[in-house]
């Protein structure tokens, strides 16, 4: 008998992907009494992946959920401002949030899954399903059998397109440059002028953003900070075709790896920053050994269940970094559809039902505000679009973005 027929094993589930939407759902589905297997197709474990994340109520809420360790979560700041070319504030936002990193909340989430049950090496080749259950076969050979199967593979999800191949990421039109600089290797002015606080520049067509994060360790003392580098940066689609070709002249698909991204491409961000960013913001550039570009897609999946197979995070659907919701929405699903499947007595389908039902409809507010948001980097002021949306005025002020950017609070709107 399969083990996921067998109705005195505890309900199985199999999770496709350790980054963040797989630690949640994995550490929140043992919570709620599954039995959970997590499957990473890296040989070596996930570190170092993406850089500041700010700590949205949703994301907040999950990590206490899952029993974490939510002390010292990262670094508390209280403003929001808005600098000029010459570091002059030209805006202020009393704005408490909490903002850490990738590594920090990978650290916190990866303590909580066992590590018999943390599985590298193991790329999804196919996934076979009955009325109960789920097969799932990966390439080194592993046949692995389940109640159920939860896809948390990012953006470009394998499992996805087993059952949707047609939902590809649709390129936004922009890149987000990124890096972070040790907050001792960072002059003392731009120190002064943007360390403590959640800091923007906004020139036309252009983002840059940057905020404290915790340092190596984890650090949160003073000195020992990191601090997180943001460009939005328009770059059409031929141009961002020769981007992604590595020093060796191989070309990747969607995304380059940081480590690949070619040392003219770096130069050339740099001297652009010395020639049209405020002298913080450059300044801290410099200090940042090796920037890194991502290009920035759109993707929303209609249906996020496929009999017993779901599919929770960016591999349902992703909304661009202006809100800052990705882990978030990611924890968030993992959170409910565990939630769901808590009590044994509802029927998997019925819970999997319900689950779609709640989750697409945020899913895709997040699309569609991120979509709003970014606007300002294609788009000029006077574009007709701004008589057909009610936020295009607030979204192109400089008050607007500041109180609109990293914030869910759209999803508690009326």
């Amino acid at each position: 008998m399969n083990q996921h027929q067998n109705p005195s094993s505890p309900r199985r589930a199999l999770v496709i992907g350790a980054s963040m939407a797989g630690l949640f759902a994995t550490a929140l589905l043992r919570k709620a009494g599954w039995s959970v297997e997590l499957f990473e197709r890296s040989d070596i474990e996930l570190f170092g992946r993406g850089a500041g994340i700010t700590l949205q109520p949703e994301l907040h809420e999950a990590l206490m959920e899952s029993g974490a360790d939510a002390s010292r979560l990262g670094v508390e700041i209280t403003e929001r401002i808005a600098i000029d070319r010459e570091d002059r504030v030209i805006e202020r936002l009393t704005y408490p949030q909490v903002v850490t990193s990738w590594d920090k909340l990978h650290h916190i989430m990866r303590a909580r899954i066992p590590s018999e049950h943390h599985h590298l090496g193991c790329n999804l080749d196919s996934v076979e399903q009955s009325a109960s259950g789920v097969t799932a076969r990966f390439s080194n050979g592993r046949i692995e059998k389940a109640d159920l199967l939860i896809a948390a593979d990012g953006y470009r999800s394998v499992v996805r397109d087993l059952y949707m191949p047609d939902v590809q990421p649709i390129y936004a039109g922009y890149v987000i440059w990124r890096g972070v600089a040790d907050e001792s290797a960072m002059p003392k002015s731009a120190r002064d002028t943007i360390f403590d606080k959640f800091a923007f520049f906004l020139p036309p067509n252009n983002k840059i953003i940057g905020y404290p994060i915790p340092g190596q360790d984890h650090a949160l003392e003073p000195g020992r900070r990191r601090y997180n580098w943001v460009w939005y940066r328009p770059v059409d689609r031929e141009t961002l075709e020769t981007m992604l070709v590595d020093e060796s002249g191989t070309y990747h698909r969607l995304s380059i790896a940081p480590p690949k991204v070619r040392q003219d491409l770096i130069d050339e961000i740099k001297r652009a920053a010395q020639d049209r960013l405020p002298p913080s913001f450059s300044d801290t550039l410099m200090a940042i050994p090796r920037p890194f570009f991502t290009p920035i897609y759109d993707h929303f999946s209609p249906k996020m269940v496929f009999g017993r197979v779901a599919l929770i995070g960016d591999a349902a659907s992703v909304g661009r970094p202006h809100i800052g919701m990705g882990v978030a929405k990611a924890a968030a699903d993992a959170q409910r559809l565990a939630e769901l499947l808590r009590d044994a007595s509802v029927p998997v389908d019925q819970a999997l039902a319900q689950f779609e039902k709640e989750r697409l409809g945020v899913g895709l507010k997040s699309v569609e505000r991120g979509r709003a948001l970014g606007q300002y980097l294609l788009l000029p002021h006077d574009s007709d679009n701004a008589a057909h949306d009610a936020h295009w005025e607030e979204f192109h002020s400089v008050h607007g973005i500041l109180k609109n950017t990293a914030t869910s609070d759209f999803l508690r709107a009326d």
